[in-house]
């Protein structure tokens, strides 16, 4: 369940649990409580099992891999703001559940599925499918599919997906992001291309000058936020079940301070490339990080 709408009214990203992952509805700048529905969160030692589905070269595994690292990265050599204090804003959820046991991200396991195992054109039965290769305890599994990959649902209601899985053998999360290079980039790489719908300001230089991947970067940030805090559909979130908005959907279409309607708000730039981002990373990377809801103020906050 994941909203990741965008502020406006080409939301680029209703992330719904184990449906959507970006439509296009228009939602409020107040946004509503997050409601906590008095189940588990996701806690402890969790390891992110990534399978590769489909062409992906190794600067673009880079670019996801270094995300994931960048996650509980605490090097002093990393510049603030970073990646690792953003997603230290997801601890306050653990707080308000009374949870004492916050979850610790770590990279797992890499499977690499070039052949097209199931075609080109999947639904979602085969993304869970794929999902369920690797699983197991303490772990999300993550599928990525390339920009030649059709999945059901992606780009005409969502760029991604995350939900509960099962497999013979035990219960897992999981989570899919698509590649949105060629299919869809005014839906799911937006404010790298400018949006299918709405005020049409130029697009931002993508920090790892690639929109696909830098767009999938958001995706995953933002389907990693409703993972911990909303893994089985009873954790946190607001609006009905089956579409629910989460810690980072529930503020769409924001990354820096005075964000509004097409204007993703004031981030800071690379001077030598002209990108836009929002957080350090590991190796160097920079990268743009939606805004998470504060579950004690009940307001959106971003890194710039």
């Amino acid at each position: 369940m994941a909203s990741f709408a965008i502020f406006l009214l080409f939301s680029l990203s209703l992330l719904l649990f184990n449906t959507e992952a970006r439509s296009f509805t228009q939602s409020s700048d107040q946004p509503e409580p997050l409601e906590y529905h008095d189940g588990p969160l996701l806690s402890g030692k969790i390891s992110l099992d990534l399978l590769w589905y489909g062409k992906f070269n190794p600067d673009q595994r880079a670019i996801i891999s270094d995300f994931i690292a960048s996650l509980s990265s605490s090097s002093p050599t990393i510049r603030l703001p970073s990646v690792a204090t953003w997603w230290k804003g997801i601890e306050k959820y653990y707080k308000v559940a009374k949870k004492s046991s916050p979850l610790v991200l770590s990279s797992g396991t890499q499977i690499l599925d070039e052949t097209y195992s199931l075609g080109k054109s999947l639904t979602n039965q085969q993304i869970e499918q794929l999902a369920s290769k690797g699983a197991q305890k303490d772990a999300i599994n993550v599928v990525f599919t390339s920009a030649d990959v059709a999945v059901q649902g992606f780009c005409s209601s969502r760029c991604g997906n995350h939900g509960p899985g099962s497999s013979k053998d035990s219960k897992f999360t999981y989570i899919w992001v698509g590649n949105s290079d060629t299919q869809c980039p005014g839906q799911c790489a937006w404010p790298f291309h400018k949006p299918i719908y709405g005020p049409q300001f130029s697009p931002l230089v993508a920090p790892n000058n690639d929109v696909g991947l830098d767009g999938m970067v958001i995706n995953l940030a933002t389907l990693l936020a409703g993972t911990a805090t909303n893994p089985f559909g009873d954790g946190f979130y607001q609006g009905p079940k089956e579409a629910p908005l989460e810690a980072a959907s529930a503020c769409p279409g924001i990354y820096g301070k005075g964000a509004y309607p097409g204007y993703a708000g004031d981030l800071l730039v690379d001077t030598s490339t002209g990108a836009s981002y929002n957080a350090n990373g590991v190796n160097a990377r920079k990268y743009l990080l939606p805004a998470l809801m504060d579950p004690e103020t009940s307001t959106c906050y971003t890194l710039a």
